[in-house]
């Protein structure tokens, strides 16, 4: 078994989906088709090598954000520096163990993802912050009650899934009164007025009840 493959092997039963390439070239073709969200670069790849190829991927733009941990033969300092000059998020100084680099694989992702995904909720301009509690429409601050918040986010949460009544009850208000239905229906429409032109993202759903499906006023 080649170090490729063995670092393919060791990734893939760690949980983390991976693919290796003979040499640069194939992996550059391969690129043009599919993103991953991480790449292990050698240095001393076949072809094109891996300075080349992190260059490549830095200077296109739908490339430039895919993190990249350069692997460096020993005592090269100047491989690993001109790498990471070039927009390397990390490096491996060869020869490394299996679970070291899958530790810096692990690293790396985690602080690459980007922050947003999972503090904002977001439709174009409307931006529901899950951190701070807050709302805003193109930077302007929308002021909501704690249940038209939470309603807000459990549409966001959950784009073109039809809500009925009785389960929003349930989500929101922790309840399963049928008779409370109508409560339902005022905080949907008080939300509605709030959010403006976006008040339509919150379709009604004849028989069923309400669910968010992406189009606004302008």
């Amino acid at each position: 078994m080649s170090i490729r493959e063995l670092e393919t092997y060791v990734l893939n039963t760690t949980g983390l989906e991976a693919c290796g390439f003979e040499d640069g070239q194939v992996f550059w073709d391969t690129l043009q088709e599919r993103q991953p969200d991480l790449v292990i670069l050698d240095v001393m790849l076949p072809g094109i090598d891996g300075v080349e190829l992190l260059s490549r991927m830095k200077a296109k733009e739908k490339f430039r954000d895919i993190p990249v941990i350069v692997a460096t033969a020993k005592g090269t300092e100047y491989d690993k520096v001109q790498s990471l000059d070039l927009g390397a998020d990390d490096y491996l100084v060869k020869p490394f163990g299996m679970m070291e680099m899958v530790s810096r694989v692990k690293a790396v992702l985690r602080r690459c993802q980007p922050r947003e995904s999972s503090r904002l909720l977001k439709l174009v301009e409307l931006a529901l912050d899950l951190e701070q509690h807050t709302v805003s429409i193109a930077g302007e601050r929308v002021v909501l009650t704690y249940k038209e918040y939470e309603l807000l986010k459990l549409f966001l949460s959950h784009p073109g899934v039809a809500f009925t009544r009785e389960q929003l009850l349930q989500k929101i208000w922790n309840t399963d009164y049928v008779s409370e239905t109508r409560t339902v229906d005022m905080h949907i429409r008080t939300l509605r007025q709030k959010l403006g032109g976006y008040g339509n993202i919150i379709e009604t759903v004849r028989n069923v009840g309400y669910r968010l499906e992406g189009k606004h006023d302008k």
